[in-house]
Order: structure tokens, then sequence, then C-alpha cells
């Protein structure tokens, strides 16, 4: 499977270097997600009814059926870097891989029928060329749409029809002990399906991404898997597989994904605009520990930058941030989280505490810049 999408793939970049110039991209549409029901927690449910669980017949087969026909592999080449001439390099120096250029294989989840493809940043970050082996085995060129480093996703587009996208799951049907579905392409030995449970939600501080809010999985996840889809029982997609804990390079049993919910987020706002645009408060904090009970109280401010949004509003070294807009800060992570889930030139309500005394100050974000290339 490896050699056939490696040969439809150069195929497909031979056509496009030689082959008549592609036309420019139409507008962007209006992008309608597939959406699964909402939960219902069975204790509120109707009085005298039992939640029962799904019947599993035949194992996950329907499940595995409906979410492959949504996950593609995702084929990039890097253009070899530029090489002095033989007679001009240093003695000895031969070719190597690097000369020829640099290829990988990914995944990535169908998530509209314009064509759209959401995938890992890292799978296409500083591609030239990218090919996407459709389920049937068509390949496609595809283009990237945007890209959003700080949570590792983009989104790519393919000119193809009759694509199936993935469904939504509810964000809040995700719960530890879940049986989860993991799809992708590990290895570049073909699409694949494994099967294990939720971990843990929440996960962050793991240094992958600026903003993490993982869900941990034991599905086995193997390189080629970046931008496969995590799904349900049911085949409705909860994340995309991004990282794995590993000293081997395989999978140990720990393995993350983006949940949906941030996904989601994440690909509205890069269709529509190209971009992603979050709110910026220029200042730089530490979490602030309660010394009875040792849990985290707020975010302290060490820093403001001078002329930034908080300098502008008043905000001080020293002040905590308890609250947001009424919402809890309960820590650096959730201060930048909460003021980054904002959009630039949003005023907020920020709660601080200035030695014993509680305020309320008004802060129009900034827009967060750009992160740093890596």
């Amino acid at each position: 499977m490896a050699q056939v999408i490696a040969v439809a793939a150069g195929l497909l970049i031979a056509w496009r270097a030689f082959g008549p110039a592609p036309a420019a991209p139409a507008k962007a549409d209006v992008v309608a997600v597939r959406e699964a029901p909402h939960a219902v927690d069975s204790a509120v449910s109707a009085p005298g009814v039992k939640a029962v669980a799904p019947r599993l017949e035949g194992g996950f087969r329907a499940a595995a059926a409906k979410a492959s026909a949504s996950v593609v592999n995702i084929y990039t080449r890097k253009a070899p870097p530029r090489r002095l001439p033989g007679w001009l390099r240093p003695y000895g120096e031969q070719e190597d891989e690097a000369a020829q250029g640099q290829s990988s294989l990914g995944s990535g989840v169908v998530v509209a029928a314009q064509g759209y493809v959401l995938t890992n940043n890292h799978v296409v970050d500083g591609a030239d060329e990218i090919a996407v082996m459709l389920p049937g085995g068509k390949v496609a060129e595809a283009r990237v749409v945007g890209t959003d480093p700080e949570t590792d996703l983009a989104v790519l587009r393919v000119d193809a029809k009759g694509l199936q996208p993935i469904t939504f799951a509810d964000p809040v049907s995700v719960q530890i002990g879940d049986i989860v579905l993991a799809v992708g392409d590990p290895f570049g030995v073909g699409q694949t399906v494994t099967q294990g449970i939720v971990s843990a939600t929440g996960r962050n501080r793991l240094g992958i991404n600026t903003f993490e809010n993982f869900i941990q999985t034991d599905a086995a996840i193997n390189p080629g898997n970046s931008g496969g889809a995590l799904v349900d029982t049911s085949g409705h997609l909860v994340g995309i597989n991004t990282a794995i804990y590993s000293r081997s390079g395989g999978s140990q049993g720990i393995g993350f994904a983006i949940p949906v919910s941030l996904a989601r987020q994440v690909m509205e706002q890069i269709i529509a605009s190209g971009r992603v645009s979050r709110g910026w408060l220029g200042v730089s904090a530490r979490d602030v520990i309660q010394e009875t009970t040792g849990s985290a109280a707020g975010a302290a401010l060490v820093s403001v930058q001078r002329g930034g949004p908080a300098d502008r509003a008043g905000l001080r070294a020293g002040d905590t941030v308890v609250a947001i807009n009424d919402k809890e800060i309960g820590d650096t992570v959730a201060l930048i989280n909460e003021t980054a889930s904002l959009p630039a030139g949003t005023t907020a309500r920020f709660k601080v505490l200035r030695g014993r005394e509680a305020m309320s100050v008004q802060v129009e974000l900034g827009r967060r810049p750009a992160p740093r290339k890596q």
C-alpha cells in the first residue's frame, strides 16, 4: 500500500509540474458540519426509563466502516535543499537522502463535502507537494487552506466529488472509560483501525502545543497516524490523533488526540478566513497556590508588557486574575486559554485581586502575535 501511495503521488506531482497551470482557488464555501445527536445523561433521563448502551453486533465493524470512509492518507514531499555544484562540495561529501528531498506519510479526515480535510500541522509543515489518497484509491492534489501551529492543526482542500464527511460527536459525550477507535495510516502500511479506551481527558502542560486539552487513549497510535481520526463506537469523530509518548518510536499505550471541540473551533476559523485569530493580554504569569489546600487559586501577573492590552487597561505586575467575564480562572493555563478563546478587539471584564482589594477591570484584548518559527 505504501508503494502504491508513493507511485500514485509521484505521478500526481509530475503532472502538476508539467501539466497545465491550476485554476485560482474559489472563494471559501459555507461549510455545514455533520453533527451527532447530543449526549443525554442517564441521570437526567425520563423517570422509569433505563439508559441502555448500544449493542455492538459484529464488534466495531459498522463504526470502523463509517469512519474509514472519511479518513484519507496524506503524502507530502519537501524539495531538496539547494546544493553546490559537485566540484565545489567539500571533499568526500556524497549524495544522501536529504539531497533527494524528503517525503512522508500521514493521515487526515474529510470534514466537509466541499473537499476540506482536517489534519495535523506537522504532517504538512514545510511541504512543497501534497497529495491525498482518498478512500477507493483515487489520488488528488491538495492545497493548504490554513494552519494553526499553536494547536498543531491544518486544513487542506482537494478537488474531488462524492466525499463522505465524518460526523462530529457531541464534545460532552467523551468520558473516561469510553471505547474509541483510532483510524489512520501507521508506518505507511495502509489504512488501519485500532481499538482502546479513553484513558483521560483535559491533559495539558505536556509541552507539545501552546494550547493543550488532549484526550489520552491507549488505542495504538503510531507514526503515520498523525492527523487521523479518533472515533467513538458510532463512528463519530471525538478527536484528531496527534502525538504519542514513546521511548521506542512505536505505540506504548499512551496516545494523545486533540478534542473535537477545539478541532472544530480552529477548523471553522481557518475555513472562514484562512487563519485563527486569538485574543492577547500581553503579560507573563504564574500559578497562585493556596497554602492551606495546596490547590491553584488564580494567575498572578509577573510582568506586564508596556503599551500592551493589559498595560493600557491599568493592570499591574502583582495583580492576581481570578475570573474573566465571570468565568473562574484557576491557573495560568486557564488564563491563556480563556484569553485566547476571545476574538481580538473584544472587551473582557477581568476580576483581579490587588493585595486584599478585589477589582473589576475592563480590558480590550489585542491580537495574539503569530508564533515564532521553530
